[in-house]
Parts: C-alpha cells; sequence; structure tokens
C-alpha cells in the first residue's frame, strides 16, 4: 500500500494535524469527542499512533454530532480542511462525517469513480442511545443496517455474502438516489429514536457490520480525559479501558507481526499535493465518469 515507510509517517502527521485541529474546534464551542479504535488504543499503549496505523478515529455523543456541522458550516470556510457528511445532494459512500485536508492525496478504491475531496481524512463517528432490551436492539441494528446501505449507497465490502447479497437486495428497491436518500433519513429516525430516552447504555451505528450495534456503558462516554499523543493532547473516553477491553480484549498487547499492517485499500497517495492533481489519471478515470 505504502510505498515507503516516510509516506506513511507523511500520512499519519497530516492524521494528526487533522485530529487536533478537530478537537480544538471541539474544545472551543463546547463539543465532547474522543479518539476511538486504534487512535485510542495508539494513545495509551504507544502515547501516539500505533506504528503502522494511518488514521485517526472520533466518536462523539449524537447532539454534539450534529452540531457539529451547524458550527463547522457557520465559522470554518474550508480552505484547507473541509468537513462532509452524506445528504440529498452528496454522497461520498460513507455513512458518517469525514474532516479532509484538500492538500493531500488519499484516494480510496470504493470512492476512484466519484468526483469528491480526496485529501487525507479523519473519520468522526456519533455515538446513540441504546435500548435496555436485546431485542429492541436488533431491531435497532437492522435499521442502521437499511441506514448504512442506503446512505453510503454500496453493496457492503469485505463483510461476508450475506451482508452483500443484502444490500444488493436493498439498493434494488429504490433504484433513485433521491429514493435511497428518504430512506436512509427514515431509517436513521427508527434507529435514533432512543436518543430523547435515558437508559445506561450508548451503541455505534454508522459504522461497518463489525462493529455496528456493539452496546457500551454511557458512563464511560460521559466525559473525556486528554492524554500524550505525539507532541501534542488528545482526548480519549473516560472508560477507556473498558470501552477496550470490551472490543479489543487484551489491548495492550502487540497483535502478531502478520497483523501489522495499515487497514485502508488505496489507488493512490500522496501527501504533498492535492488530489485535483490526479484527476482522470488515478480518479475519474473512465471518460463516462468526468
Amino acid at each position: 500500500m505504502y510505498s515507503k515507510d516516510k509516506q506513511l509517517r507523511q500520512v499519519q502527521v497530516t492524521s494528526l494535524e487533522l485530529a487536533k485541529y478537530f478537537s480544538d474546534f471541539c474544545d472551543r464551542n463546547g463539543l465532547l469527542c474522543y479518539l476511538c479504535g486504534g487512535g485510542a488504543i495508539g494513545s495509551v499503549r504507544h502515547q501516539g499512533f500505533i506504528p503502522w496505523d494511518d488514521d485517526l478515529d472520533f466518536f462523539m455523543p449524537r447532539s454534539d454530532y450534529e452540531k457539529l456541522l451547524v458550527l463547522w458550516k457557520d465559522q470554518e470556510s474550508d480552505n484547507k480542511f473541509v468537513l462532509l457528511r452524506a445528504s440529498k445532494d452528496y454522497n461520498d459512500r460513507n455513512s458518517f462525517t469525514t474532516l479532509r485536508d484538500k492538500e493531500t492525496t488519499f484516494i480510496k478504491t470504493y470512492q476512484e469513480d466519484l468526483d469528491i475531496s480526496h485529501g487525507i481524512q479523519i473519520d468522526i463517528f456519533p455515538l446513540d442511545v441504546a435500548p435496555e432490551k436485546k431485542y429492541q436492539r436488533k431491531i435497532q441494528k437492522f435499521w442502521a443496517l437499511v441506514y448504512a446501505v442506503y446512505c453510503s449507497q454500496q453493496v457492503p465490502q469485505n463483510h461476508g455474502a450475506f451482508f452483500a447479497k443484502l444490500g444488493k437486495l436493498l439498493l434494488n428497491l429504490a433504484p433513485s438516489q433521491l429514493n435511497k436518500y428518504h430512506v436512509w433519513k427514515y431509517a436513521e429516525n427508527r434507529m435514533t429514536k432512543y436518543n430523547s430516552k435515558e437508559t445506561g447504555f450508548v451503541t455505534e451505528l454508522c459504522v461497518g457490520p463489525r462493529y455496528m450495534g456493539n452496546v457500551y456503558p454511557k458512563k464511560d462516554f460521559s466525559d473525556a480525559k486528554k492524554v500524550p499523543f505525539e507532541n501534542t493532547e488528545l482526548p480519549i473516553p473516560i472508560g477507556y479501558d473498558n470501552y477496550l477491553s470490551n472490543v479489543f480484549g487484551h489491548y495492550m498487547q502487540l497483535p502478531p507481526e502478520d497483523q501489522r499492517v495499515a487497514h485502508h485499500e488505496t489507488v493512490f497517495i500522496d501527501p504533498d499535493n492535492a488530489y485535483t492533481k490526479y484527476k482522470g489519471i488515478y480518479y475519474l478515470t473512465n471518460k463516462e465518469d468526468k
């Protein structure tokens, strides 16, 4: 994937710049955010990036996640960093929010035919309230799957034959982009209907099937704490140990060497130049796409 270790480090440096900018924006506006996944593990185990990891992801409570987009549009110019989320008129095949550096290039395989910002990015996921009963959680996850398929407007990749068949079936039921938009907004309303309730649990829904529907005690994400990360500090959930142990097991142990690889499939990476330089070369390469 990476042509050399130097390139991986350049991507990490840009990701960290994005993460710091985002964290500072949240601090200024009273929004709660915290590293999740590999970024949270890296902060505790390495006091920075997992050496072979190439990105940083954040969780936000749903209420702050919705405020983020409004506040960003009001305060930011999007000259260098642009905040993107699927809407009626925009789709980048993600069911979550991304913050991208427009002066870099990181073209992912599932987006190479799209005319979007292809800069290095961080991903931002909402945390929603999970219901107390198991059958309600199963129904919530069903709507999350419907949301994911119609919002991303693609068949789930690398998640098995079942999800591939389900995704294809669902997409065929709503052929137009407008129809898909109406369906995913309906599904979003159904999966988030518990957000006005106090159940003591939260869940991640705007993610892939592997983590979708994971349920955590709300208290673990009730606040954030800043911890050293490389040359700065970034927030992690106050209940990080419980969260990371539940999802990743013995997260302080290094994985086997053959698993120490970056996980994004890319067409082309250039941390030094804007993605627009490569239009028609590495993305939108088919004449019909241009």
